[in-house]
């Protein structure tokens, strides 16, 4: 790999990158995986909308997660309850891109895949549990929703990478159940909110995963390992 090759991919990736950050300041949603039904869409160009889309998610998490802790969290008596333990801590994940690169990509993809699936759940029961919590901001309530609807999207788009590039690789994804979910119920609004903030930064946490495996993948499979 030329140093020009490795100064390309990396451009690359910080272009994406920007275009993400100033589609969450504006408020701009970004482009669907499949435009006006049409999904002939280069492996290429799949990689860079579904990286900018996992991105767009991370964002998301992380201003509700701050959000979030704004408006309950304020003693530190109640962070000293907070469970550091996450569901998907059990699934085996490269700890950085050093380690990611090690990883045969059709492996990576459906890491990703498990990831990006076990959301679905824990994204509803975090809407419900949200909208049941006395005087809970709309601002919280509506990003917990949009980032729902853009990770079906985001969904898709793993799922269109794993049919082009590895077909052979679909359906070895591992769904994982989140056990914690029910206390999201409770009447307790202590416990519920303690949960609920465990939820958000777990899901946080997965989706920072899901983005830097992407990015890893866009350059191994999309740019001809010019990471």
């Amino acid at each position: 790999m030329t140093m020009n090759s490795q100064g390309s991919a990396q451009k690359g990736t910080l272009l994406l990158l920007l275009i993400s950050n100033l589609l969450f300041c504006q408020n701009v949603q970004p482009l669907p995986i499949c435009s006006a039904g049409d999904c002939q869409t280069s492996l290429r160009e799949l990689f860079d909308r579904v990286v900018i889309l996992s991105h767009y998610i991370h964002t998301l998490y992380t201003d509700m997660f701050i959000e979030f802790d704004k408006q309950y969290v304020q003693d530190r008596e109640f962070m000293v309850k907070v469970i550091n333990d996450c569901p998907t801590s059990s699934l085996a994940t490269p700890e950085d891109k050093e380690q990611a690169l090690k990883v045969p990509p059709e492996v990576l993809l459906n890491l990703i895949l498990s990831l990006v699936q076990s959301s679905s759940d824990p994204l509803f029961q975090l809407i419900t549990g949200v909208g049941g919590i006395q005087e809970a901001p709309e601002y919280i309530l509506s990003r917990a929703k949009e980032i729902e609807e853009q990770n079906k999207q985001l969904l898709e788009g793993v799922e269109k990478i794993i049919s082009q590039a590895y077909p052979e690789a679909k359906g070895n994804g591992i769904y994982f159940v989140w056990s914690q979910l029910p206390s999201l119920q409770g009447v307790d609004e202590e416990s519920k909110i303690l949960s609920l903030r465990n939820t958000i930064r777990c899901l946080r946490r997965d989706s920072h995963k899901v983005d830097n495996f992407l990015k890893v993948l866009r350059c191994q499979i999309a740019h001809q390992n010019n990471c």
